[in-house]
């Protein structure tokens, strides 16, 4: 869990390709074992989702960002709807959709209102943790726990199982300052051995927060900590995938039996490492901007442990 800003010797070239990736979500899919990730519009992903009734499909959104207006998006509700419908107007409709923070931009109450009715049109149950940006209330996240935290343990943490597959949220961004890294912290690392001591190691395993757990750029705080003690927890299990945003953009990395991914914002893009000073919005022409946003599918098919995943762009037509 060491890698650095050097050890991904990101160029111009690299940069670009991964920006092409910004999207709209994700879809996943389990197929023998190992995790795949295709866009939505992907023959591949046509195919995962054709896989019958046995397959299990759930999305990831992130980084919705409600109430920011600047220049880079002036209307980060209008691009969440378009998120929203993308998902609605799939062939098959996912089991449930993973939200992975920064639901708000600034933690008002009025910004989680709007993203509440935004995303309260899905039929399906939909899980959240916070970004930084939803614990910027006066009690560092009062608001989001009010809303979402029935049910939780410490300040926020949780898990479930559905069909199959042990899903862990983990909260991440308490304490944040920007160029920083943040932690997990001690309870919450001694919540997950317990949660993870019942489940059995051939149980396919989700892990999703807000900031990556892993390390892709310490300077611009883009890691966690301690996350290496959360992965040593996971090790024994034989199908293990960690679900981030933060970044605004697609990372991928596979350590063993864990697969990493970062996702795409539905609200702007941000700069790949190396390519500008710091972290921020990156504004692009208005009418590329639904190439660099984006949503996750995931499918998992019974009896396999392998995620398939697909990567899709608010541009791309279902």
């Amino acid at each position: 869990m060491t890698d650095t800003l050097k050890d991904f010797s990101i160029d111009r070239r690299s940069a670009l390709k991964c920006m092409a990736w910004a999207g709209t979500g994700v879809l996943w899919t389990l197929v023998g074992g190992v995790p795949r990730a295709f866009a939505l519009d992907d023959a591949g992903a046509a195919a995962a989702m054709a896989s019958g009734s046995s397959a299990f499909h759930f999305v990831q959104i992130s980084d919705s960002h409600i109430g920011f207006n600047k220049l880079a998006n002036p209307d980060t509700a209008k691009t969440l709807t378009q998120a929203v419908e993308k998902i609605k107007a799939m062939a098959v409709q996912p089991s449930l959709i993973l939200h992975t923070g920064d639901i708000t931009h600034l933690s008002k109450p009025e910004q989680f209102d709007t993203a509440a009715q935004i995303l309260g049109g899905f039929s399906m149950p939909v899980h959240y943790v916070p970004g930084e940006h939803d614990t910027q209330d006066e009690g560092e996240g009062k608001l989001f726990l009010e809303r979402y935290g029935k049910g939780t343990k410490g300040t926020g943490w949780y898990s479930f199982d559905d069909h199959g597959v042990h899903f862990v949220a983990l909260i991440n961004v308490l304490g944040f300052k920007p160029g920083s890294m943040t932690s997990l912290g001690a309870d919450q690392l001694k919540w997950l051995a317990d949660d993870l001591s019942a489940v059995s190691s051939s149980t396919p395993v989700v892990v999703f927060a807000h900031i990556p757990l892993w390390t892709i750029a310490e300077s611009w705080g883009w890691g966690t900590e301690d996350a290496a003690q959360a992965m040593a927890l996971l090790k024994r299990f034989g199908s293990v995938t960690v679900l981030n945003g933060h970044v605004h953009q697609v990372f991928q990395k596979v350590e063993g039996n864990i697969s990493f991914y970062t996702a795409r914002a539905t609200a702007y893009p941000q700069p790949a490492p190396g390519t500008a000073p710091e972290p921020g919005p990156l504004t692009v022409p208005a009418d590329q901007l639904g190439d660099y946003l984006g949503v996750r599918s995931i499918d998992t098919v019974t009896g396999t442990s392998k995620l398939s995943i697909t990567d899709s762009k608010l541009s791309d037509k279902v």
